[in-house]
């Protein structure tokens, strides 16, 4: 028996299209899409801006060193930035207890 498989998208139009759907389904694959904004839960939106905060704040690079200075930001991820990234990409989510849902 295969083991169930879903696979979290971020809604881009190219991962609706009737191709992705259609071959998702071929593979038995099940496609769960995060709300339209979401950065929260799409931990790569988080890491982003800490990439951008840490390689752009306040400076600019020349073609190549822009490419360079992500490049170096991003090698030094588990070792330099390790701690801030820590706190960073946790799963800490807001949540609300106890809300009533209205019937539409």
């Amino acid at each position: 028996m295969p083991i169930p498989v879903t696979l979290v998208m971020d809604n881009a139009r190219y991962q609706r299209c009737a191709l992705v759907q259609g071959a998702a389904k071929e593979l038995g694959i099940e496609l769960l899409f995060l709300p339209s904004y979401s950065p929260n839960l799409n931990l790569i939106e988080r890491l982003w801006k800490f990439v951008k905060m840490e390689v752009l704040n306040s400076r600019h690079h020349q073609d190549q060193k822009f490419q360079d200075a992500i490049d170096g930001c991003l090698a030094d991820l588990t070792t330099k930035h390790r701690q801030k990234l820590a706190t960073l990409l946790t799963h800490n989510f807001q949540t609300w207890g106890n809300v009533s849902l209205l019937n539409a």
